[in-house]
């Protein structure tokens, strides 16, 4: 359009762009196409598509999301390329799982490994720097399963499609305080550890009469917090 074109009480443009009224009928025939071919797509590719999505399964969603946007509005575009790009996109898919059945390293290669995040009640901050996780992220899903004592837990996996696997001691373990600074009157409100720190940045405990004033042995930091249990 041309400038001189576009008026601001032009409401009809507004909302029906330059498409005219019989288009409106014409989208409810290609939703319905789109609708259909994308359930038909996701079916093709299996159960996964319906629950965690990994990474080639999101990248094949986005492609077919933009492949049916520009039929579904340009009146000028036909419907049969959404039915070849579906067909495309489903096709490498179901490649890339065969492929990954038959080699763990392609799939390893592809989908990417998991990651150890935490050991025995230890923040593994290497790992963590590498699979982009922050110590805020990883203490939020801890309470979200009802963990506030980082001792308690015995392994943290970062699986290959993102989500986390905790798996905890069956005793109760001294450990650092995953309660946020921000709540000092539920902190005091816990079952601290005599003569035991925990490192406010890894979790690494050490036995002291008082609140160390030396590096953690094992990242360096000297900001410590008195144990718990829970």
């Amino acid at each position: 359009m041309k400038p001189e074109e576009i008026q601001i009480t032009d409401w009809l443009r507004i909302v029906m762009g330059e498409a005219p009224w019989i288009f409106l009928l014409e989208m409810v025939i290609r939703i319905a196409f789109i609708y259909f071919v994308l359930v038909l797509s996701m079916r093709a590719m299996g159960k996964r598509m319906a629950s965690m999505l990994s990474r080639t399964e999101m990248a094949a969603l986005v492609s077919l999301a933009a492949a049916n946007g520009v039929a579904l509005m340009e009146p000028s575009r036909g419907i049969l390329p959404i039915a070849i790009i579906a067909i495309v996109v489903v096709g490498v898919q179901r490649l890339i799982a065969w492929r990954s059945t038959q080699d763990a390293s392609f799939e390893e290669m592809v989908m990417d490994d998991m990651d150890i995040l935490v050991k025995d009640g230890l923040l593994q901050l290497d790992v963590m720097e590498h699979a982009r996780i922050t110590k805020d992220r990883l203490f939020a899903q801890f309470r979200r399963e009802d963990i506030f004592n980082l001792g308690k837990v015995q392994r943290t996996y970062m699986e290959a499609n993102g989500s986390f696997t905790i798996m905890q001691f069956p005793e109760e373990r001294p450990g650092l305080s995953l309660i946020p600074d921000i709540d000092p009157d539920l902190q005091k409100e816990q079952n601290f550890v005599p003569e035991t720190y925990a490192c406010k940045n890894c979790g690494n405990l050490v036995k002291h009469s008082q609140s160390p004033q030396t590096n953690c042995t094992y990242c360096g930091s000297r900001e410590w917090n008195q144990a718990i249990v829970s």
